[in-house]
């Protein structure tokens, strides 16, 4: 069932202005904060081209269950030098450093300043070229993310869909027996919560939410021109 989603507004410090965020609370720790307007539209076209025509971009082979694929979107990946390095899907990317991109740089700085106590140290970059670009459902659950990580998802360009729902069933891995459906059943929270990403918005993902739910940006049809997100996250 899709939920219709209950919006509590707040006020966040930006670099230049007071901004509006929302939160949606998704239950057992873990919740979404929302800024539609994190940016302004002139400066987030600025990033958008910048980044369109310098990063160097790659769409590289991955592994989905055992098969070899061409993944569905361009990829980046920047990062602090001497952190443990990324792998995915077979796919170990090779990172950049925020130097290489100067930008990139002032838009990390944009990101703390309006998400206090922040503290991101990589960067995983994808461009969707099209509607029939997409990522699967999946979770960010990596280990060396620890096991709460705040994950912060800018996004330039063409609008898409970001996709939560709730992982299937399994134990708990806070220290209770309890099952995740049956403490998901207590929580009486809707299954699936849908976002309408727009040019210039901020969403971050907090708490438990890649440990007890997985996100997709699925096909769109009528979604035909370029889409850039930038996806901040802090490796332990």
């Amino acid at each position: 069932m899709m939920s219709v989603l209950k919006l509590k507004p707040v006020s966040v410090s930006n670099v230049n202005e007071t901004i509006k965020s929302e939160t949606v609370d998704l239950g057992n720790g873990s919740d979404v904060v929302y800024i539609q307007r994190f940016a302004p539209s002139d400066q987030s076209w600025n990033w958008f081209n910048y980044l369109d025509n310098h990063i160097p971009w790659t769409r590289p082979t991955i592994r989905v269950f055992a098969k070899s694929c061409l993944q569905p979107r361009d990829t980046c990946y920047v990062a602090t030098p001497g952190l443990s390095e990324l792998s995915y899907s077979g796919y170990r990317p090779h990172a950049y450093s925020w130097d290489d991109f100067p930008p990139l740089q002032q838009i990390l700085d944009a990101v703390h300043k309006a998400l206090p106590g922040s503290s991101f140290n990589s960067l995983l970059l994808n461009r969707y070229k099209g509607g029939n670009d997409y990522v699967g459902w999946h979770a960010d659950d990596e280990k060396l993310y620890g096991p709460t990580p705040e994950i912060a998802s800018l996004s330039f360009g063409c609008e898409r869909d970001f996709v939560l729902k709730k992982k299937p069933c399994k134990k708990s891995t806070d220290g209770s027996d309890e099952p995740a459906r049956k403490r998901i059943k207590k929580s009486n929270r809707a299954d699936q919560h849908t976002f309408r990403l727009k040019h210039g918005s901020l969403l971050v993902m907090r708490g438990y939410t890649q440990r007890d739910w997985i996100h997709s940006v699925p096909k769109r049809a009528k979604a035909e021109a370029t889409r850039i997100n930038l996806t901040f996250r802090c490796v332990l």
